[in-house]
């Protein structure tokens, strides 16, 4: 059994430590009640929930979701296109987002599947300082997926 103050009470019978607890106007919470034999706690149970579901709202506010921005082209893209899409990237790596690039082949561009893992590549080779790559370009039927994830800052 342990105190109030944080004390070992030693083993005690349950209607002593129900006796004990009531003359600290406290609560006696089983603690551990797979121990042999099993431990006590007299404590404010109330005050206990409490401060640890604050505990557990201040752990969520600390957690970064990170969300998965998708980014899609074709195999035809231009030059000025690229460079905008690349921007996007750049900012979604930027703000610890993991980014999911798909090059859609339409008709006979499957053909080209080429053209499509340059494109994929040369994007990560110029992310190369925000982020690298966690799975390289793949095609899954008519389009090529290739996932970025931000570096970690160490």
């Amino acid at each position: 059994m342990i105190g109030p103050d944080g004390s070992q009470l030693g083993i005690k019978h349950i209607k002593e430590a129900l006796r004990l607890a009531q003359e600290h106007d406290l609560d006696l919470v089983n603690v551990a009640p797979q121990a042999k034999p099993p431990v006590c706690r007299i404590m404010d149970y109330g005050k206990y929930r409490y401060e640890q579901s604050k505990r557990e709202k201040e752990a969520r506010k600390r957690q970064k979701i990170i969300q998965v921005k998708e980014i899609r082209f074709s195999p035809s893209i231009e030059e000025h296109d690229l460079q905008t899409k690349l921007r996007n990237v750049k900012r979604f790596l930027q703000s610890g987002d993991k980014v999911k690039l798909t090059i859609r082949f339409r008709g006979r561009e499957i053909t080209h599947q080429a053209l499509g893992r340059a494109i994929l590549n040369r994007m990560a080779e110029e992310v190369k300082d925000l982020g690298e790559v966690e799975r390289q370009p793949r095609l899954e039927g008519r389009q090529m997926i290739m996932i970025l994830t931000p570096k970690q800052q160490s």
